[in-house]
């Protein structure tokens, strides 16, 4: 991921969510060195994610795929590539955060070996109120 990528990106974000991450949460990741990555298909970027790593562990702060390149399975490897990036970086474990209410996400993540770990209550910001994050964690060892 560049900052030439972030307009693109902030794009996607509007499309996929009600409450979208800005192209200044993806610039400040950037400037933080989290390990940051694009998907292009012929030079279009159609998918993107961002990992924070500390010590043993990694966090999937974002992996979204735009709406026109779902269902091809590139969610699934695009996970596959950040748990590799998590190992290269010496993590023992990946955690994330998913809205209860993201059942295809959730599937996809309890189908690569997720587990879902505790409840985060009133985590993301919903069209009204506040909404339930699952936290889910896999062992890398």
């Amino acid at each position: 991921m560049r900052e030439a990528d972030l307009d693109r990106i902030a794009a996607i974000e509007r499309d996929l969510y009600t409450h979208p991450w800005t192209r200044g949460n993806f610039a400040d990741s950037l400037v933080a060195g989290h390990s940051c990555w694009v998907v292009d298909a012929d030079e279009v970027l159609i998918a993107y994610g961002v990992l924070m790593v500390g010590v043993g562990e990694a966090h999937l702060l974002n992996i979204s795929v735009s709406r026109e390149a779902q269902g091809r399975g590139l969610g699934g490897r695009l996970l596959e590539f950040f748990e590799g990036r998590s190992r290269d970086f010496g993590a023992h474990a990946m955690l994330l955060e998913v809205r209860r209410s993201n059942d295809p996400a959730r599937r996809l993540y309890m189908k690569a070996g997720f587990h879902e770990l505790a409840v985060r209550r009133n985590y993301y910001p919903a069209t009204t109120g506040r909404e339930d994050a699952i936290l889910m964690g896999k062992d890398l060892a």
